[in-house]
């Protein structure tokens, strides 16, 4: 098993983070932390941090030239990853001591290509410090037939409602845990997660082609972990509430997850899912390009960038469709 935590000036979240790695009841762990060009001390607070754990772990640090976003940060990760298996960690998540050794039971199943755990939310106290708010943050991805993307759960009191391990279309990018091979076998131009992405949305585009590969994704909710939602805080449904959470959201995220969804789609859609789904699909992008355009000028770079990637986009599509193994009925289902 090889652990991938990718740090990017997150020296608040740093220690609990490092420490829920290496109190791991697993024993066999790589551990592999990647920093994109941190400027707030993270690569020597991670150096301390080690220096005075002695453990079964074999850690490894690496501090790039440059940030390289979520994708680069972690796909340059994975291919130094020598673990069959590998979680590629949020900065801002937590570990609970027995994640590891739960979130690998479902790999049993040879098909099966991503695990995610039950994530609930962290809430930041003053003074860089963090509590347990008894909310759910993630327990896993929702794709629905508009191709907006929500989180099951989140948001939602923990009333024990996602007790039921079950496959779900796919799993969340705070902490993902995947079968090396099926990375292996999706990868687009060496590369795991989408380059042109940067961040946000590259967890979805990875979860949608691992679908059209014939892969699985399975929800184990005794993994559990904790996580700090930086974006997003509920699975909105209606468009008032939509607006509202997106209202919370920086610029910089609005301008990537605008640009990515789309780039996701045109890598990803199926002709006749899209046709059959075609009324919501337009409903939704009317509202969403007319809201950016009035609302939101500033993501008119972010439209710009579409544009300009889509060539790209349909390149990596061709690959994708060719590596295509389910149909559209049984990639239909995971549609709601």
């Amino acid at each position: 098993m090889s652990i991938n935590l990718l740090t990017y000036n997150g020296l608040k979240f740093l220690e609990p983070c490092v420490n829920s790695v290496l109190r791991q009841s697993y024993p066999n762990i790589e551990f592999l932390i990647i920093d994109n060009n941190s400027t707030d001390g993270t690569p020597e607070k991670t150096d301390e941090l080690l220096k005075s754990f002695s453990g079964n772990l074999k850690p490894k640090t690496y501090k790039l030239k440059a940030n390289m976003g979520f994708s680069g940060g972690h796909n340059f990760g994975i291919k130094r990853a020598e673990g069959e298996f590998i979680i590629c960690l949020n900065q801002d998540a937590v570990l609970t001591e027995t994640f590891v050794e739960r979130a690998l039971k479902p790999f049993h199943d040879s098909e099966v290509a991503a695990v995610q755990g039950k994530v609930m939310r962290l809430k930041e106290k003053k003074g860089n410090d963090f509590e347990l708010n008894g909310l759910i943050d993630s327990a896993g991805l929702v794709m629905l037939k508009n191709r907006r993307i929500i989180s099951r759960g989140q948001g939602e009191k923990d009333r024990g409602q996602y007790e039921q391990a079950r496959e779900i279309f796919g799993v969340d990018g705070a902490v993902p845990v995947y079968r090396k091979s099926a990375l292996e076998d999706v990868k687009i131009k060496d590369e795991y997660f989408d380059e042109d992405f940067f961040m946000y949305k590259e967890d979805v585009d990875l979860a949608w082609r691992l679908r059209l590969a014939g892969w699985k994704a399975v929800y184990e909710p005794k993994a559990v972990a904790h996580h700090f939602r930086g974006a997003g805080e509920s699975a909105a449904k209606n468009y008032f509430a939509i607006v509202r959470e997106r209202l919370k959201i920086n610029p910089f995220a609005k301008y990537y997850a605008f640009k990515n969804q789309r780039l996701m789609q045109i890598k990803n859609e199926t002709p006749i899912l899209f046709l059959k789904h075609l009324p919501r699909i337009l409903i939704k992008e009317v509202g969403s390009w007319f809201y950016v355009l009035a609302f939101e000028k500033y993501s008119l770079k972010a439209i710009y960038r579409l544009f300009k990637e889509t060539p790209n986009a349909l390149e990596k599509r061709k690959i994708i469709m060719a590596k295509r193994k389910v149909t559209e009925k049984e990639l239909e289902a995971w549609f709601e």
